[in-house]
């Protein structure tokens, strides 16, 4: 299992490269991942955002990240607060990504569907419902904030941000219905940070950059431009460097 940055990046040196099993895999580029991780990242324009200008986040999350992202002055990057500028893509995602889930899983309702979970199967539901102009209305939608992000992105080299909204809960919440005195009703709503760049195709690390009075972390996500694995592993690698976190352990009850 991956504990540290190097451990991921030995990883993607043995998986990159093509395979003529799966049709989206792309050629090898040549990159050393485990070296990226032993260079700095001095002069690297960074941008940070708290909440990517639309979504809630708890106040020990905000304290712990905001302190955390000081930490890259510190290593020499270009730090400046920033949104995409992107609207929320929670429907734009969860529409998207329904017909692959009705598509893998719907042949077993008649069976299971009592012991599915029930976000699940409304997912399921809301795929058997849409038609293929929607589906292809959608895919626009997500091609715009592609455009959005590529701008942004050309401005910065890199995007930090809060991994999740909330620090962890509690085993048996499917998701948290109030976040910083706020109602939500998706279950995405803490995890408003990480599904938008799925839609994009770029890549992102959570590496931990705090700990809650129970000993349990509290992670930066860096997101990268399309294809700046190497970058972000860098960046990653940095910061752990700056701020080592893979001895610490929970206390366990």
């Amino acid at each position: 299992m991956a504990r540290t940055v190097r451990d991921v990046a030995l990883l993607f040196q043995v998986m990159a490269g093509p395979d003529d099993r799966d049709p989206q895999s792309l050629p090898n580029t040549g990159e050393d991942f485990v070296t990226a991780t032993e260079a700095g990242i001095r002069g690297v324009r960074l941008a940070w955002s708290i909440d990517l200008g639309y979504a809630p986040i708890d106040p020990l999350v905000r304290q712990i990240t905001t302190a955390a992202v000081k930490r890259f002055v510190d290593l020499g990057c270009q730090v400046e607060e920033a949104n995409p500028g992107f609207e929320n893509p929670d429907h734009l995602f969860r529409a998207l990504t329904a017909p692959m889930r009705a598509a893998n899983l719907s042949s077993y309702l008649d069976e299971w569907r009592d012991q599915i979970d029930p976000i699940l199967l409304q997912r399921i539901s809301q795929a058997e419902g849409m038609t293929a102009i929607v589906y292809e209305q959608l895919t626009q939608k997500r091609m715009e904030l592609w455009q959005i992000a590529r701008r942004f992105f050309a401005r910065y080299d890199l995007l930090v941000t809060p991994t999740v909204a909330v620090p962890p809960f509690a085993i048996g919440i499917n998701y948290p219905t109030e976040i910083d005195s706020q109602k939500v009703d998706s279950p995405l709503s803490w995890i408003p940070f990480t599904f938008p760049f799925n839609l994009t195709g770029q890549p992102a690390i959570s590496i931990p950059c705090g700990w809650t009075d129970e000993g349990l972390p509290v992670g930066l996500q860096i997101v990268g431009r399309r294809f700046a694995d190497a970058m972000v592993l860098r960046a990653a690698a940095a910061f752990e460097r700056a701020a080592p976190w893979a001895n610490k352990r929970p206390t366990l009850k």
